[in-house]
């Protein structure tokens, strides 16, 4: 392992480095992608526009075991990279098996809590008389699956902190690949509807877990998930956290954000939510490519400053930014010229299309950033800069975008205003995510001093 992350990591060239690490991880992104808009487009095939909206209602509450795989997943990956970055690699089997642990147990907990609460969480994150039912059964089969999907979120990440991204890749390929293919099956051909679609998200979850797993006890990894390394001292819990809980708390207050949005677009009816919906998957066509991008070099830049490479650093981060910045603006004039055939492809009902089809282009609009946005945020926390982290988390889905949905809903009374409050408070993160990276880097990585392992 140390031979191919010294090379490919440390003493490759920027562009190869860079453009290695991110293409498992936007391969990666892409099946994430396809798995997500799965789900929404078969469902779509039975015509009802009811299951659409109880599938986009259940997200948010998908989306808060998914923050917990990203709290052990990107905390883990910043700690283990930088720890690795420094040579320290007992460390990094310590943190390893602290993050599985702890992801399962809380995994475990969590399916207990879905099972006991789930028709009245579904009436909290806008279900009405008629999407409840087949939103409560959706949450309740894929609650089987959450244990399984924090392994693979935590593990999807901290592999590549181990310059195994092509494993990464592989494993969520296979899980997502399984989804897809069940999918069909099990909503249209055995008409399970909305059951179906939530079995095969299960089936996904669980293939992808079981990669990883055995990737991590066949000895050709450095990392460790056995008992008796799990370590929560030394600041090993300290150093997940540290950044995993700004990571995880974006994901939260997305999830917070997407009820409250939900709960204000019910105003308008169900179509208008199941265009919510849908518009919010087109949109993820830009950020998960994106997203791919920004979570590619995090473990570069995390071994780099863990090297005190400062140049190397700066020369990735670079070279991402301009590679991000044109992927942006390739993906945004596609999705918005796009929109009319990618909106009907999930909604047949002609009001829930035209609510859709307005709300995705009107998402599009803040496409040209995003890799800007991505990119930055990952490059602090690759640096273990846990204040900038938690301020970026916590203003760009909280205390940035939740104002300004309220005060849009109050001051506009409209469905398209209620849309618009997501692109102009990711112009207003761009900005911040800039200045935050400015002051990161002036107390955090102008003066890393270079360690043993660095060239």
């Amino acid at each position: 392992m140390q031979d191919k992350t010294t090379e490919i990591f440390q003493n490759a060239p920027v562009p190869k480095a860079v453009i290695t690490n991110i293409i498992p991880s936007i391969i990666s992104m892409i099946m994430v992608l396809v798995y997500n808009l799965a789900d929404t487009f078969f469902i779509g095939q039975t015509k009802n526009a009811y299951m659409v909206a109880a599938v986009s209602i259940a997200t948010p509450a998908f989306l808060l075991f998914m923050a917990v795989g990203m709290l052990f997943g990107i905390g883990g990956t910043s700690l283990i990279s930088r720890m690795l970055g420094e040579g320290k690699e007992e460390k990094a089997r310590n943190a390893s098996s602290f993050c599985f642990w702890s992801g399962l147990v809380i995994g475990i907990v969590s399916m207990a809590v879905i099972w006991i609460f789930a028709r009245p969480i579904c009436r909290i994150i806008g279900a009405s008389d008629d999407t409840i039912d087949y939103a409560a059964q959706y949450l309740n089969i894929v609650a089987v699956g959450i244990p399984f999907l924090i392994i693979g979120n935590t593990f999807s990440n901290i592999i590549r902190a181990e310059g195994k991204a092509q494993k990464a890749m592989i494993g969520m390929i296979a899980g997502n690949l399984v989804n897809i293919v069940f999918d069909p099956i099990m909503i249209l051909a055995l008409h399970w509807n909305v059951a179906g679609a939530a079995i095969a998200t299960v089936l996904g979850n669980i293939v992808a877990a079981v990669y990883y797993i055995r990737h991590l006890i066949s000895g050709r990894s450095m990392l460790s998930i056995r008992i008796s390394d799990y370590q929560a001292g030394d600041s090993i819990a300290s150093g997940v956290f540290a950044i995993g809980i700004p990571a995880s708390l974006n994901s939260i207050l997305m999830s917070f954000s997407n009820i409250i949005i939900n709960n204000k677009m019910m105003k308008f009816g169900d179509m208008a939510v199941a265009g919510l919906g849908v518009a919010m998957k087109v949109n993820l066509i830009v950020v998960m490519l994106l997203i791919g991008v920004g979570s590619g070099i995090q473990p570069l830049l995390g071994y780099c400053y863990g090297a005190g490479n400062r140049k190397r650093f700066l020369s990735v981060l670079k070279f991402s930014l301009c590679l991000a910045f044109g992927m942006s603006m390739v993906m945004t004039v596609i999705c918005y010229c796009g929109a009319g055939p990618l909106v009907r492809a999930f909604l047949d009902n002609q009001d829930a299309f035209s609510y859709g089809m307005s709300f995705a282009r009107i998402y599009i609009y803040s496409g040209p950033i995003m890799g800007i946005l991505f990119v930055l945020i990952n490059a602090i926390q690759s640096t273990g800069a846990a204040l900038p982290s938690l301020i970026l988390s916590v203003c760009r889905q909280g205390l940035l975008y939740i104002p300004i949905l309220t005060a849009f809903s109050l001051i506009f009374d409209s469905a398209r205003a209620l849309a618009a409050a997501q692109p102009v408070t990711d112009y207003l993160s761009v900005t911040l995510s800039a200045i935050l990276f400015a002051v990161t880097y002036k107390k955090y990585v102008a003066h890393k001093e270079p360690s043993d392992q660095s060239a």
